[in-house]
C-alpha cells in the first residue's frame, strides 16, 4: 500500500503546478452502462492457439491440402512405415474428409506426433482430455502420450482398446504427476505390429473455464473477466468478412459438434478450426456477464468481392435475421429451437447489431446497409443498429469509428467528442489503440504496448468516458496475441501469452483500472496545469498524389518556397518517371498527365521531391476519371512512408480534410463538405507553413489547419455512483505533478481516498518473463478534504475513490 512516505504520492510539500476541480455541484452526463467492453477477432491466434483451449494444431488435417502440417511420423524399435495425408476415407455424417494414414510393414512401433501451437504445454498434476477418430486394419490398441519433443520423457500416458475397421470416436483422460512445467512437449499416438491405421480430429484439452468440454483457457478468461466488460463485439472485424465471401465467418457452419464444422480460411494467414463457434461466443459473453455486440456479414469481403443489393443480397439479409433469432429466439422459432438443441435453452440478451466492418473502404455500403437496416428494424424494432461508415439513406443508431494512432496524437485528441452533435446518431468506438510503432510490422520482442502507449490510451479513454453519453460503447483492439513469432500478425495487443502462461500489458491495466473505478454519471472536471504541453514535432518532407477507390490524373505541378522561390516544376509528363517514387497503384503517363488507373485499389501513392522540404506552396491540376471518391494530395512525405495528405472528396465523395498518415489516420483541422465531379479539372493549392496548412480549390479556401493541437500533460475525468466519487488522473509528463484537488460543492466527505496507480518508465513493457514490471499499486490518501494537495508521479495513471454525502 502506497503511503505518504512512498513515492510522494500523498500530501505534497512542493508548490502546486496546477489544479483539478471536480465540479460536484454540476449535473454532468449519463455514462452508458455499456461503455466498457471488448472487441475480438481471429488474429494473432486469438482463438486457435489462444483463448480456445484446444492444444492440437491442425487437428482435422485441413490446414494444408498437400501436407499434414504440425504432424510428424514416430518410429521406434525397428518399425518400417509411412505416414500419408489421405482424403479417401471420410468419416460418415461429419465434415471430416481428411485423415492421417499410417502403414507399418514391420513389428516395430509406429505412430504420429503433433507439436501443438509451438509446443504442447505441460503442467504438473493436471488432467488432460484426449479425443480422436480412428479405424484400423491389423491393430487393436493405441497408446497415447504427452511426451518431450524427442520422445525421451513421458509426462502422461494412456491406452485405448478395441480398434476396428470402422470409424469410431475414442476419448481418454491423461494426468501428469509432479513434473516440471514445460512447453517443449508433443502429443503422440502410437501402436505396434503390421497393419494400417487411420486417424482424424485428434484433440487434446487441458482444464477449461467452467469445465466446458469445448471451452476456453482459464487464465485468459480470468484476465478478461477482471476487466468488467459490459459487452463483447464478435466475431471480429476482418475475420467477419474474410478475404473472399466464401471465407467469411459463416455462423451456421460453426454450430453443433466440432466434427461437423468444416472450418474456414481466415484473413490473417492461417485456417480457423471454428471450434470457437457461434454458441461458444455467446457462452463466452455469458461467462463474463457481458452482452453480445453481434456483427453480421454485410456482403463485402476484404478482397473487394461484393454482393450488390438485390436478390442475392436478400439471402445474406435473411442470414442475419436467422442469426439474431439464434441469439434471442425461443422454442417457437426455427433458430431459437436450434440453439436449444445445441444446449442453451435460455435466449441471450442482445441490444446491438453491427452491419459489416470498416465499410468506409468498401463500395455500395449505403445500399447494402439500407437493406439490412430495414429488415432488422422491421422484425426487431428494439435493437440498436450500428453502421460502420457514414450513410445517407438511413439514420443508424450508432456509427463505428476506429483509431490507431501514436500516443501523442491520442493525447492531443482526447477531446475529440467534446463537441459532438448530441442530436444525431451516437458513436461506437469499436477499435482503437495507441500505436507508437507500426503495428503491422510485428516485432516479436514487443507484441504488447509500452507504458508510453498506455499513457496515450489512458488520456484518450479519459476523453471517451467524459463523453460516454455520446460514445455508448468502446473497445480496444486487438485484444489477444500469441507471442510466438509465428503466432502474431499485429504488433500492439492488450494481452500476451504462450502455451503456459499469460500477462496483461500496461494498457490492459489501464482498461481494468478505469472499468473498475467508474460511476453512472460523469462529473465535470476542470484541469488547470502549468506543466508544458507536449509539442508536436515539426513536419517536413516531399510531395505526392494518390487515390482511394478512384481513377484520377494529375499535371502542372509547381512547388515554390518562401518568397516564391522555385523548388520543383513538372507540367507535362513524358515517358520517363524516374524522378518519381511510384508506390501502390497503377501509375502511367497518359496525354502528358500522371494517371492512376487501379480504381478498385485503396491508398495509392506516388511521391517526388526532397524529404527535407519544410515550408512551401504546392499547386497542381487534378481530374477524377471514375470511382467512388476524389483525390489525395500529399505533402511532408518522409522516407518511412509517413505523410500528411489533403483528402478531397473522401468518405464516399462527401467531404475534405487534412489527415496525418502515421501508423493510422489522424484527421486534423476543419473538415468541409465537398463532392468531386468526374471529368472536370480542378486547380488545387496547398500552402504549408510549419505545421499549419491551407487548402484551396479553384482559388477558394476549403480546408485549413491553423496549427497543431498541443498535447496537454494532465488529463482528468470524474464520475459518480451513489455516494462514491471516482477520479481518474493521467500525468503524461516527465516530471511529478503536485496538484491541488478541489471537490467543489461537496457535502460530507470521508476521511480517506483509496485507489490504484500505474507508473513506470515510458519505454518499458510487460512480458512473459516480467508480467508485472508495470502493474497497478494500491494508493491510500489518509487525510482528504474538500481541498487538498496530491502529487501525481511522472508518467502515471491514477484512479481514486472518494465517499461523499451528496
Amino acid at each position: 500500500m502506497l503511503t505518504a512516505s512512498l513515492l510522494a504520492v500523498l500530501v505534497s510539500t512542493q508548490s502546486n503546478v496546477g489544479k483539478i476541480t471536480v465540479q460536484l455541484d454540476q449535473p454532468g452526463r449519463e455514462i452508458s452502462p455499456t461503455f466498457y467492453g471488448l472487441m475480438t477477432e481471429e488474429i494473432n491466434h486469438s482463438y486457435d492457439g489462444g483463448l480456445y483451449a484446444e492444444l492440437i494444431q491442425n487437428r482435422a488435417l485441413k490446414d494444408n491440402p498437400t501436407s499434414p502440417d504440425h504432424w510428424s511420423l514416430v518410429q521406434r524399435r525397428g518399425s518400417n512405415g509411412a505416414m500419408l495425408l489421405a482424403s479417401d476415407s471420410p468419416v460418415p455424417g461429419t465434415a471430416l474428409d481428411r485423415c492421417l494414414k499410417l502403414i507399418n510393414t514391420s513389428t516395430g512401433e509406429i505412430g504420429v506426433a503433433n507439436d501443438g501451437y509451438w509446443g504442447i504445454p505441460v503442467k504438473p498434476n493436471t488432467e488432460y482430455r484426449a479425443a480422436f477418430y480412428a479405424k484400423a486394419d491389423g491393430f487393436r490398441s493405441l497408446h497415447l502420450s504427452i511426451e518431450s519433443s524427442d520422445g525421451a520423457q513421458v509426462y502422461a500416458s494412456g491406452q485405448v482398446q478395441g480398434l476396428g475397421d470402422g470409424w469410431r470416436k475414442y476419448t481418454l483422460k491423461l494426468k501428469t504427476g509432479q513434473v516440471a512445467a514445460t512447453q517443449a512437449a508433443r502429443f503422440a499416438l502410437s501402436t505396434s505390429g503390421v497393419g494400417t491405421l487411420w486417424l482424424t480430429q485428434v484433440s487434446l484439452f487441458p482444464p477449461t473455464y467452467k469445465n466446458r468440454v469445448n471451452g476456453n483457457r482459464i487464465d485468459l478468461m480470468q484476465k478478461l473477466i477482471a476487466m468488467k466488460p459490459s459487452f463483447l463485439r464478435f466475431p471480429g472485424g476482418n475475420y467477419l468478412e474474410g478475404n473472399t465471401i466464401s471465407e467469411r465467418f459463416n455462423w451456421k457452419e460453426t454450430l453443433g459438434p466440432i466434427e461437423t464444422r468444416p472450418g474456414h480460411q481466415g484473413p490473417w494467414g492461417y485456417r480457423s478450426s471454428d471450434g470457437m463457434g457461434m454458441l461458444e461466443f455467446l457462452e463466452w459473453c455469458e461467462d463474463m456477464k457481458a452482452q453480445p455486440v453481434l456483427a453480421v456479414f454485410a456482403g463485402f469481403s476484404l478482397g473487394r468481392e461484393r454482393v450488390s443489393s438485390g436478390p442475392r443480397l436478400a439471402g445474406f439479409v435473411q442470414d442475419a435475421l436467422d442469426e439474431i433469432e439464434y441469439v434471442t429466439g425461443d422454442a417457437s422459432t426455427q433458430w431459437g429451437a436450434r440453439r436449444i438443441k445445441d444446449g442453451h435453452p435460455a435466449p441471450f440478451k442482445l441490444s446491438y447489431v453491427e452491419v459489416g466492418n470498416e465499410d468506409w473502404s468498401g463500395t455500395q455500403y449505403d445500399e447494402r446497409f439500407t437493406a439490412f437496416f430495414d429488415a432488422i428494424r422491421q422484425k426487431y424494432p428494439k435493437l440498436k443498429i450500428i453502421a460502420t461508415a457514414e450513410v445517407q439513406s438511413r439514420v443508424p443508431d450508432l456509427v463505428d469509428d476506429h483509431y490507431y494512432r501514436k500516443s501523442r496524437v491520442m493525447m492531443s485528441d482526447s477531446g475529440h467528442y467534446d463537441s459532438a452533435n448530441r442530436s444525431g446518431h451516437k458513436t461506437f468506438v469499436g477499435e482503437w489503440a495507441s500505436t507508437d510503432h507500426t503495428p503491422w510490422s510485428v516485432v516479436p520482442a514487443n507484441p504488447t504496448p509500452t507504458h508510453m502507449e498506455a499513457l496515450g490510451d489512458a488520456a484518450w479513454l479519459v476523453g471517451l468516458e467524459r463523453n460516454a453519453d455520446h460514445v455508448l460503447l468502446q473497445c480496444y483492439a486487438p485484444l489477444l496475441t500469441n507471442i510466438n513469432p509465428k503466432g502474431a500478425q499485429w504488433g500492439v495487443n492488450l494481452i500476451g501469452y504462450d502455451g503456459l502462461t499469460s500477462y496483461g500489458s500496461p494498457s490492459y491495466y489501464v482498461q481494468s483500472m478505469f472499468a473498475n473505478y467508474t460511476g453512472t454519471r460523469s462529473v465535470p472536471v476542470k484541469v488547470e496545469s502549468n506543466l508544458p504541453a507536449v509539442p508536436e514535432p515539426m513536419s517536413k518532407g516531399a510531395i505526392g498524389v494518390g487515390t482511394w477507390n478512384t481513377d484520377a490524373e494529375y499535371k502542372d505541378f509547381v512547388v515554390s518556397g518562401p518568397m516564391g522561390k522555385p523548388m520543383f516544376t513538372q507540367s507535362v509528363f513524358g515517358s520517363d518517371l524516374s524522378n518519381w517514387r511510384l508506390g501502390k497503384g497503377t501509375w502511367e503517363v497518359h496525354d502528358g498527365a500522371l494517371r492512376q488507373s487501379a480504381a478498385e485499389m485503396t491508398d495509392t501513392l506516388a511521391t517526388v521531391g526532397n524529404v527535407n522540404w519544410q515550408d512551401y506552396t504546392l499547386r497542381l491540376k487534378a481530374r477524377k476519371l471514375g470511382g467512388t471518391e476524389g483525390f489525395m494530395v500529399c505533402f511532408h512525405c518522409d522516407a518511412d512512408g509517413h505523410r500528411w495528405q489533403w483528402n478531397i472528396g473522401g468518405w464516399s465523395n462527401t467531404r475534405t480534410a487534412f489527415q496525418r498518415i502515421e501508423d493510422g489516420n489522424e484527421e486534423s483541422g476543419n473538415s468541409s463538405n465537398f463532392k468531386v465531379e468526374t471529368g472536370r479539372w480542378y486547380d488545387l493549392e496547398i500552402q504549408v507553413k510549419g505545421n499549419a496548412f491551407r487548402g484551396y480549390i479553384d482559388g477558394k479556401l476549403v480546408t485549413e489547419r491553423t496549427g497543431p493541437t498541443p498535447s496537454a500533460s494532465i488529463f482528468a475525468a470524474a464520475s459518480r455512483s451513489g455516494y462514491d466519487i471516482f477520479l481518474k488522473v493521467v500525468n503524461a509528463s516527465a516530471v511529478n505533478a503536485p496538484l491541488e484537488l478541489d471537490l467543489a460543492g461537496v457535502g460530507f466527505l470521508g476521511k480517506e481516498a483509496t485507489g490504484k496507480m500505474l507508473v513506470g518508465d515510458p519505454t518499458e513493457k510487460n512480458s512473459i518473463t516480467e508480467p508485472e514490471r508495470i502493474a497497478p499499486r494500491p494508493v491510500l490518501i489518509s487525510a482528504v478534504g474538500s481541498k487538498f494537495s496530491h502529487e501525481f508521479p511522472a508518467h502515471s495513471v491514477t484512479v481514486l475513490r472518494f465517499m461523499v454525502g451528496r
